[in-house]
């Protein structure tokens, strides 16, 4: 890389710095929008001890699903992990920790970590096992379940469309988490379909400016579908 290009070649270079024991952010929904390369490399790498941030953990043998069966996660934060046999065998074991959270207030601390906020007050899940632990608080008459911020070391995230400086677009429903995971790590990698020359993007149409965004590196991707169903009629 060189100035304000953040455009790598490889994988190893959009991955450096990564190690062990690392909080890893994931974006995507389901299978929808996930950065494929990188979650491969990562699993190539052997990396261990990941607390892993994510909606979900994929499936057996796809996205999130690679990680589980090296055994490279110990603590996933998510909040939908129905399609995946392999994380109940490992949470209901012990292998795994999982601190289940409600969609929204992920979402919401992974929008206040990166907006710099370090904790904020939900009505989501007082008097229910969210709450266990956490502080509590009422507001004109209605309690509230304290819920600290979260942020990465790495987020990876996946984008339709750069330009060599980082900036980015998201295309459809593939928008999903990786926005606000984008602002929340430390360091941001977007593995994405297209790059184009700075000022091809239309600026009103630009979802992540350039300065949430370290390393952006072009991937192929399978985009695979999570549940095909078809008429079978025609």
């Amino acid at each position: 890389m060189s100035g304000l290009n953040k455009v790598v070649s490889t994988y190893d270079q959009a991955l450096a710095g990564i190690q062990d024991n690392m909080t890893i952010m994931c974006g995507g929904f389901g299978l929808c929008g996930i950065p494929e390369g990188l979650i491969q490399s990562i699993y190539q790498r052997n990396i261990k001890g990941i607390t892993c941030i994510s909606n979900n953990a994929g499936v057996d043998g796809f996205g999130l699903g690679l990680w589980l069966e090296k055994r490279q996660i110990k603590t996933m934060i998510a909040s939908y992990v129905g399609e995946n046999a392999l994380f109940e065998q490992l949470s209901i074991s012990g292998e795994m920790e999982v601190i289940l959270t409600p969609q929204g207030t992920l979402a919401e601390k992974i929008r206040a970590g990166g907006a710099g906020i370090p904790a904020f007050y939900t009505a989501t899940g007082y008097g229910t096992m969210v709450a266990a632990g956490k502080e509590t608080r009422e507001f004109n008459g209605k309690m509230y379940v304290m819920e600290p911020s979260l942020i990465a070391d790495f987020s990876l995230i996946k984008a339709w469309k750069a330009d060599k400086f980082g900036n980015l677009i998201y295309k459809k429903t593939a928008r999903n988490f990786n926005p606000i995971m984008a602002t929340a790590g430390r360091i941001t990698v977007a593995e994405v379909e297209e790059i184009v020359e700075p000022g091809e993007l239309n600026p009103d149409e630009i979802h992540t400016p350039s300065i949430y965004v370290q390393r952006v590196i072009q991937g192929s991707f399978e985009k695979r579908i999570e549940r095909l169903t078809i008429n079978e009629s025609q």
